[in-house]
């Protein structure tokens, strides 16, 4: 190379870009929901469509409302679309926001305030 020759400049694209830098871009660098707290069994579901020219929407955005015609769970949601749990997270609350999706959080099996589940832990252990 000639020491007089600019350096040609390198453009990444897509997986040259790495793992990282790709989910970065597609949450604004935003590690947190703007609303709802995502757990990996949290369950979402689309209450509306959106279309391609919806402000605000990127295509991640826009496959996660397709997906969740029918109820599925962050990590499932992640999986299909082959991205990282956090940034789904971060998905999901923009949709949340926008009012494109509805989450349900799994219930316990046991509500651990209700003393009949003590008294049968209790009963248990005395019986042995």
């Amino acid at each position: 190379m000639n020491p007089y020759e600019e350096p040609i400049e390198e453009k990444w694209h897509d997986e040259q870009a790495g793992p990282i830098v790709r989910p970065y871009v597609m949450t604004r660098g935003r590690t947190e929901p703007v609303r709802g707290d995502f757990n990996l069994i949290s369950l979402a579901v689309s209450v509306r469509s959106a279309g391609a020219m919806e402000v605000g929407l990127n295509p991640e955005h826009l496959a996660i409302v397709r997906l969740c015609q029918d109820p599925l769970s962050v990590a499932e949601v992640a999986a299909h679309l082959d991205l990282p749990a956090g940034t789904v997270r971060v998905l999901l609350g923009d949709l949340l926001d926008k009012g494109f999706i509805d989450v349900q959080d799994p219930q316990p099996e046991v509500d651990m305030h209700d003393l009949r589940m003590y008294e049968a832990v209790l009963n248990g252990l005395r019986a042995l």
